[in-house]
């Protein structure tokens, strides 16, 4: 005859072997999408600021670019010219020393989307504009749409 021990014991171990039930599953969902509600939105406002932060990183380096052109040729490329002359030589310059970017291509912004390039500057840069037109790819806008620029 079993005892009193052994029977609790079967007992215990066919309710571990049954798994969860579905009030567990459905609390544990639940649970699990209130924390992303809380923290997905957070995140993604991180990730906004992050994109500007290396947009204007970008065009930090693409302005010492522009500034060692201007070094060994004695002015900025022209508007006809723009960022393509800090990787490949423009036509009549003997002085050009570049090309001017390690990666010998041009970056893109945060978004995917080419720098914009101005000279004389219209938007506020000193010697010439060099900007990003910010998430949406467009002139204008308003936080990460908004552009970024060397002024």
């Amino acid at each position: 005859m079993q005892t009193l021990t052994e029977t609790a014991c079967r007992a215990a171990a066919r309710r571990k072997a049954r798994g969860f039930t579905l009030a567990e599953i459905l609390i544990v969902i639940t649970i699990i999408a209130l924390l992303a509600a809380l923290v997905g939105p957070r995140l993604m406002g991180s990730l906004s600021k992050s994109q500007g932060k290396t947009t204007k990183a970008q065009i930090e380096m693409l302005a010492t670019a522009l500034d060692n052109f201007r070094l060994d040729n004695g002015r900025y490329p022209t508007q006809e010219e723009g960022l393509k002359s800090l990787i490949e030589p423009p036509e009549g310059l003997s002085a050009w020393a570049g090309p001017y970017l390690k990666k010998r291509q041009l970056p893109r912004d945060a978004w995917g989307f080419e720098f914009q390039y101005g000279i004389p500057p219209q938007r506020g840069g000193i010697d010439f504009d060099l900007y990003s037109l910010g998430a949406d790819g467009a002139e204008g806008g308003e936080n990460e749409n908004a552009e970024i620029g060397n002024w």
